[in-house]
């Protein structure tokens, strides 16, 4: 089947299989690393891609379903912002789950650049670590936001 969606700012045009996953199209055939696999069944969230401004787990999603649909990965953001908040509150140890959590990050600031401690411990709960423990990813989560309050733009 043939889909056009935008993919981190670009028109892509593909032909996939009706039974191609999302996570298998964007990472083999388009090459996008950031997406990783870590449980196949949507409980990890180290596959977490924006699509239309939202978190989705791209293992869960068959590639067709981008058709028509704008899709953000951590290499389409356009700012440094939320990787330099987990850089600097030391919530990245390995390095798996982090574009997930990065990702979740941006969906949840896209909603509010003031988020409650319950806020953003319901935006990350898809997201699964198993190195750092999730005090420090939270404190990023609060770094960021005060981060973009601090500048001009939010994306």
């Amino acid at each position: 089947m043939k889909i056009k969606f935008t993919l981190n700012g670009t028109l892509i045009e593909k032909d996939v299989p009706v039974n191609k996953r999302a996570i298998d199209f964007l990472r083999d055939d388009l090459g996008i690393l950031s997406i990783k696999e870590g449980c196949g069944e949507g409980e990890c969230g180290a596959c977490t891609i924006l699509v239309n401004g939202k978190n989705v787990h791209s293992c869960l999603m068959l590639a067709v379903e981008l058709d028509g649909k704008e899709v953000i990965t951590v290499e389409g953001l356009k700012d440094n912002v939320i990787q330099e908040a987990y850089v600097e509150a030391g919530a990245i140890q390995c390095g798996f789950c982090t574009p997930g959590f990065i990702i979740s990050t941006k969906a949840l600031l896209n909603e509010t650049l003031n988020p409650t401690p319950e806020e953003i411990k319901e935006a990350l709960e898809g997201n699964l670590c198993r190195c750092t423990g999730y005090v420090k990813i939270e404190k990023a989560v609060k770094l960021a936001a005060k981060m973009y309050k601090g500048s001009d733009s939010n994306d």
